[in-house]
């Protein structure tokens, strides 16, 4: 529900400010500011939008720089076997290794494609090229800044640049996450038990624990909130603007996918952390230690615990937490040495963190977007031929 425009005044999903051109940086707070604003959300101050400045927060330099030191003390404990990863890297194959950047790459496109479908459905036509430049974009956010702040700034950048509805757009980044969570973690089983058909390690069996307990609390979670969410907060004392709020929320949520595209979206996603695995994959056929071979379940397995552990929102890209989680399953698991399993989560690190970085850097200074001034028009739907 929303206020009716008065006769000068256009509905809040549909507000657009035009940042001035000369301080892209200053014009995307301050508009991304007034936008957060005019769609009755708490205030929202330029410090905290600024990517620029965030880095420079105290928690942010925090959330940075103890992950680095708990990696050098690691590095040091383990001095004889750290020592030796350079020159494992050096003698990865290239062609291997480039098939496994492409591969990685490749699944932007995916992530693009099926964001498009979820922001169709809540109304709002987005091509797959734009939606995929502004996942890249987020994606580089994400692996500089803690806190997930990059699904944020998507949200954000497509409201920057359209007439998108800022909270229904929320909801699609929301239950985009929902999905991938559920895949990951019912990929993540089934490839573990063909993995350790012979015997589940304990270890791996608290990581199945957690995973079915992941798979309950989210279906428990959407069903309350598809049933009971708007009953819930209408009886707390928020302002009625909130509750306003969530119903385009949940409308981004629960309408951006119905049960004829589920199937496909479900397809999309699986392809999508396919691509993930199929990149660690060719990370360990390219190292190609002697007596390490982790099969196509294994590498699923592995890549997928590590993907679930770059949600941990504690530092950027799951800094320290997703290489300590990865060379820990491969060495405990796979009984993979020290030295081999930190090169194998160093390549695979460079990369999906580390290429994203430096190539992102390069995509945010070319593209228009981080500016406001890459017009995104809605595209018009498909028509059916008629018959002569």
């Amino acid at each position: 529900m929303t206020d009716p425009p008065g006769e000068d005044q256009r509905p809040v999903d549909e507000e657009v400010a035009r940042p001035a051109p000369s301080d892209p940086m200053s014009s995307l707070d301050s508009a991304l500011a007034a936008r957060a604003a005019a769609e009755g959300a708490p205030e929202v101050s330029p410090e905290q939008l600024s990517i620029l400045r965030r880095l420079r927060q105290p928690r942010t330099i925090a959330s940075i720089l103890v992950p680095i030191l708990i990696i050098a003390a690691f590095a040091y404990l383990n001095r004889d076997a750290v020592g030796k990863v350079p020159g494992l890297i050096g003698q990865a194959n290239p062609a291997l290794v480039l098939i496994a950047f492409v591969i990685f790459y490749a699944g932007f496109p995916l992530r693009g494609l099926r964001w498009s479908m979820l922001l169709r459905s809540t109304g709002f036509r987005i091509g797959t090229r734009d939606a995929t430049e502004i996942i890249f974009l987020s994606w580089l956010v994400n692996c500089v800044v803690p806190a997930k702040l990059g699904d944020v700034y998507r949200a954000y950048l497509l409201k920057l640049n359209s007439d998108a509805s800022l909270s229904r757009t929320f909801g699609t980044v929301f239950i985009e996450r929902i999905l991938d969570l559920f895949v990951i973690a019912s990929l993540g089983i089934a490839a573990g038990y063909w993995s350790f058909r012979n015997g589940l390690p304990a270890p791996i069996q608290v990581v199945f624990v957690i995973g079915a307990i992941v798979v309950v609390v989210l279906a428990v979670g959407l069903f309350t909130m598809r049933n009971f969410g708007r009953r819930i907060l209408v009886r707390l004392p928020i302002p009625h603007r909130f509750v306003e709020l969530y119903d385009r929320f949940e409308e981004g949520v629960f309408g951006a996918i119905g049960l004829r595209q589920l199937p496909l979206l479900g397809v999309i996603t699986v392809a999508i952390w396919a691509t993930e695995s199929m990149r660690l994959y060719f990370v360990v056929r390219a190292l190609a230690f002697p007596g390490v071979d982790l099969g196509l379940s294994g590498a699923v397995f592995v890549a997928l615990i590590g993907s679930l552990l770059t949600a941990v929102p504690l530092s950027p890209a799951g800094l320290g937490i997703v290489e300590a989680g990865v060379i820990g399953v491969l060495h405990t698991a796979y009984g993979v040495s020290i030295a081999e399993a930190s090169a194998i989560a160093l390549l695979d690190r460079l990369i999906s963190v580390f290429s994203v970085i430096v190539l992102g850097s390069i995509a945010y200074v070319a593209s228009p977007k981080p500016r406001g001034e890459g017009r995104i028009v809605e595209q018009p739907p498909k028509v059916a031929p008629t018959r002569a």
